[in-house]
């Protein structure tokens, strides 16, 4: 009997052994349904990427460019075919429809002998291959060829759909210009995640960079600045005419095109932004007639000019808006936006509609007869007719309106769109009274917003850390999911003057918002993201690729007892950390004091010194904050 068990229970030992090594399949956002099988499928320079006879072009195309990309790190030359081989990888679109994938889902099967992609559409069978391409070992990701790796893939079932048709990601290109070819980058980088909506805003007070045929001053005059490096709205004067204008550019509507076509093969639809009738100085430093006031204006470049104060008053120190009581107004936008349409095939055109400063047309006489003549009893009633007007022109090109959730103050027609960004409430007001709407409140979706210690990062007026962003949920309480359309996240640019810099504040937030918009509410859970956002990381350290770590260090708040003593609250956003700390100046290690309840801060400290450790190794940055800032950080009783 014990001859018997010995090896069955060896053999036992070797397979649990065997198991423990696997890794767990990791992708981002977490499908629907993965089943993980035992054995994996190994690439090798003999597999064949095959597709039906008569399938479509597109999914030639998409075999072409799988081949191209697995290439780059393997040095492997795939063929591709269409024999439909049972082995090898397989991309299928399915003659019978499976009613459950949807236009964009895909079912992913791997087996010892190959690869199964099938879909009822074509994107389904590209977002199957973002999810095969996170299966791969990270060297995958490499820019150049990768030797002594053996590409193997898990096995595993993969049954998947998009929660929403909706999952964007908001580029700001005005604040700071970025490239053609930079775009194309950002457009790459969200597809991995199964992003399908780039919204490009292109005009604000800092720059408007497409290019109007029939407006040529827009791009000659309002798509340049002078130059300033420093903080944001940080300039000691304005600039004057010895200055050159020289910092800025525009995109060519034969740029747009190819960025359209760019886009439409990688299944990501843009949406264009104009935005009006605030955020308009560039588009007045072009056409100061389009005014209340007249006279001279010039492209943002630095300076304060606009007044901030509590609960989201605010009031323009510069006119930065266009006129809503001038007629020549409205043939300006029906130029701008009979060009525009031309160019995005997309339904939708955004015409901004935010933070309108509306000082300046209180004093305006041409306000003032325009409110007689209408009726008009506020100046949100003033927007309201400004709304209404710049729709049906929108509606004249055959596209329809989206606008910021501030297009419903004062009241909006029934075919109007909202896009939610002044946290969740004009989402569900919009949704009550039947409009659609895309969720994307500053309290959950905003990247721009500092990421982790303030006093590590670019100066922001708000934080948004990881966990926050990943608690995101476009559908609120008390809303028709029917009307909500999905969700995005926003990105900002004004501290973002490289694209290194906006990498680094996108990711991993963005990560969040995939799985936000893409996976089942049921399959979200922190800890099982966290870890696979920690994989992510090893595929961008090899893509060189930056991003933030900034989810691995201390979060430190204060708080006073009554009699006024100050302690440090030190935590993590993820579990499995220790904190140490010091006082004495010293940088502390994992041998200093660690942090398990609040710390009473020493009368004499100047400094708090505080680092986070994993596994007996610094995971985060040391974070050496005042004794003066910890102060600030204690709420006022």
């Amino acid at each position: 009997m014990k001859k018997t068990l010995l090896p069955l229970m060896m053999a036992m030992g070797i397979l649990a052994a065997h198991s423990q090594t696997m890794p767990t399949p990791s992708v981002i956002p977490v499908p629907a349904s993965l089943i993980a099988n035992s054995g994996t499928f190994t690439l090798t320079n003999n597999t064949v990427i095959s597709v039906a006879a008569g399938s479509s072009k597109e999914l030639d195309e998409m075999s072409n460019q799988l081949s191209k990309v697995l290439y780059t790190a393997t040095g492997f030359h795939l063929k591709t075919d269409h024999a439909g081989a049972s082995d090898g990888i397989q991309l299928e679109i399915l003659s019978t429809p499976n009613s459950a994938l949807g236009n964009e889902g895909y079912r992913l099967s791997v087996t010892p002998s190959g690869v199964h992609i099938s879909a009822n559409k074509a994107a389904g069978v590209f977002y199957g291959i973002q999810s095969l391409m996170q299966l791969l070992p990270k060297e995958i990701e490499s820019n150049t060829m990768v030797n002594q790796v053996s590409w193997t893939i898990p096995c595993v079932t993969i049954d998947d759909q998009p929660r929403f048709g909706w999952r964007g990601l908001m580029l700001d290109v005005s604040r700071h210009f970025f490239t053609k070819e930079e775009v194309k980058k950002f457009m790459d980088d969200m597809v991995k995640f199964k992003f399908n909506l780039l919204h490009l805003h292109l005009t604000d007070d800092e720059g408007w960079r497409i290019e109007i045929k029939s407006l040529p001053k827009l791009t000659s005059i309002g798509a340049w600045r002078v130059e300033r490096n420093g903080k944001w709205a940080n300039s000691p004067k304005a600039a004057d005419a010895s200055e050159p204008k020289t910092y800025g550019g525009f995109y060519t509507q034969e740029d747009i095109k190819e960025l359209v076509k760019y886009g439409q093969e990688r299944f990501v639809t843009i949406m264009p932004e104009i935005d009006v009738p605030g955020h308009s100085m560039a588009a007045l430093a072009a056409y100061p007639e389009l005014s209340c006031t007249g006279g001279e204006h010039t492209v943002y470049q630095g300076i304060p000019f606009m007044n901030w104060f509590p609960g989201g008053k605010f009031e323009a120190i510069v006119e930065n808006g266009l006129c809503p009581a001038n007629e020549k107004v409205y043939d300006f936008l029906d130029k701008v936006f009979s060009e525009v349409a031309t160019l995005f095939p997309f339904e939708y055109i955004h015409m901004g509609g935010d933070e309108c400063a509306k000082n300046f047309w209180e004093k305006s006489p041409a306000v003032q007869a325009l409110m007689k003549k209408e009726g008009l009893k506020t100046m949100p009633e003033v927007e309201s007719y400004f709304v209404k007007r710049v729709e049906k022109i929108v509606n004249s090109k055959g596209k329809k309106l989206m606008g910021w959730d501030e297009i419903l103050e004062g009241g909006i027609s029934p075919t109007a769109n909202v896009m939610s960004w002044r946290g969740v409430k004009g989402g569900i007001e919009a949704a009550k009274s039947k409009h659609n709407v895309v969720m994307t409140p500053s309290t959950f979706a905003y990247l721009d917003y500092v990421q982790g210690e303030p006093l590590l990062e670019a100066p922001v007026y708000a934080s948004l850390r990881l966990n926050k962003t990943y608690s995101f949920d476009p559908v609120q309480e008390g809303m028709d999911a029917k009307y909500v359309l999905g969700g995005q996240g926003n990105q900002w640019t004004e501290q973002l003057g490289n694209y290194r810099s906006l990498q680094y504040m996108t990711w991993p937030r963005a990560l969040a918002i995939a799985e936000s918009v893409w996976s089942p509410k049921e399959k979200k859970d922190w800890n099982s993201f966290t870890s696979r956002v920690e994989k992510q990381f090893d595929r961008w350290d090899i893509s060189d690729d930056k991003y933030s770590k900034a989810m691995y260090d201390a979060i430190v708040g204060a708080s006073k007892d009554e009699k006024g003593n100050l302690y440090a609250n030190l935590s993590t956003e993820l579990s499995g950390m220790n904190i140490y700390y010091s006082f004495d100046e010293s940088n502390p290690d994992n041998y200093y004091p660690k942090y398990s309840k609040p710390v009473l801060v020493p009368k004499d400290a100047a400094t708090m010194k505080i680092v986070t450790y994993r596994d007996g190794k610094q995971i985060g940055k040391q974070i050496n904050i005042p004794v003066t800032e910890l102060a600030k950080r204690a709420p006022k009783k």
